[in-house]
């Protein structure tokens, strides 16, 4: 008996490793939503509100035997950015998805090597999908609101192929970079970068509007999220994601593209933005019919009331 103690003792370790599939994925750290601080005042900063008609959020995930594309609806993106013409490091901005109307659509091969078949929207694999993500009918309302969200804070740019845009001339400026900061899912978060490309498109001197989309797609571990297969709210599925694995994939590839637009809202320096590069010195807007300032009344007489500021 005491020799045989330590073999199976050693015995049982190595099957608790071989079973275990290594070292337990870490999970990101717990958080309900990003905030972004703008970037230092400045006179030439563009505030800009993401366009809610054109822009485009997807994934995919790739196993061997199953393909799964994601998309949600271009109203689905909404944000805003500080953009810093002339010095493109120091821009910040906040990128908000609403997964509610999440659709997944698949394609599937006999075996693997062999070939894919038709992609189909299978209504079983959206309603598995809600689960996994806890947004299923079953949620409570509270979690649902906070596990619809998807935010992503821009807080660093680098290798950017032009820092200042008054460098560059004509109507459309391409500038690629890497965006890095915080990514929100499932109510957890953690810092992950992605290369984009933004094209700022001008009229004169002027910022109609800034069109970015990845150049490579964001890569986002399911389990790094607690994204894991569930039965519904809180309920954890029998089999586990690594068992899932041959055919399910691990990984989403996260790729996105919106635009933004200069909206007119003050800057964190106070100014409101007009996309242009400095800030006009007439508050009226040009083409203004508005009367001519008239001289104050004299100091016995009140001021109209319309003229009060």
């Amino acid at each position: 008996m005491p020799r045989r103690f330590p073999r199976a003792l050693v015995l049982l370790v190595v099957l608790a490793s071989a079973c275990g599939g290594g070292e337990p994925v870490k999970l990101a750290p717990r958080a309900e939503k990003l905030e972004v601080k703008p970037p230092p005042p400045a006179p030439t900063t563009v505030h800009l509100a993401i366009d809610g008609t054109s822009g485009k959020l997807g994934f995919d995930m790739e196993a061997p035997i199953e393909r799964i594309r994601g998309k949600v609806p271009a109203s689905a993106l909404s944000g805003e950015v500080w953009l810093e013409p002339s010095d493109l490091a120091k821009s910040r901005g906040l990128v908000r998805v609403d997964l509610r109307d999440l659709e997944l659509y698949q394609r599937t091969a006999p075996e693997a090597g062999r070939e894919f078949g038709e992609e189909v929207k299978n209504d079983t694999q959206n309603e598995h999908a809600r689960q996994w993500l806890e947004i299923s009918p079953d949620t409570p309302a509270e979690e649902l609101a906070k596990n619809t969200v998807i935010e992503f804070a821009l807080t660093r740019i680098t290798d950017a192929s032009v820092t200042d845009l008054s460098k560059v001339t004509g109507p459309e400026r391409t500038v690629t970079f890497t965006a890095s900061g915080d990514f929100l899912l499932h109510q957890r978060k953690a810092e992950k970068s992605v290369k984009l490309e933004a094209v700022f498109r001008y009229d004169g001197d002027a910022l109609r509007e800034v069109h970015v989309k990845s150049v490579e797609p964001l890569t986002i571990g399911l389990d790094e999220y607690d994204v894991r297969p569930r039965t519904g709210f809180s309920k954890l599925a029998a089999k586990t994601l690594e068992q899932l694995s041959p055919k399910v994939a691990k990984e989403a590839a996260v790729s996105l593209e919106f635009v933004a637009r200069p909206d007119g809202k003050a800057t964190s320096s106070g100014t409101p933005t007009s996309g242009a590069p400095g800030p006009s010195m007439d508050p009226s807007p040009a083409g203004s019919t508005a009367a001519p300032a008239t001289p104050s009344p004299p100091a016995a007489e009140p001021a109209p009331a319309a003229a009060a500021k």
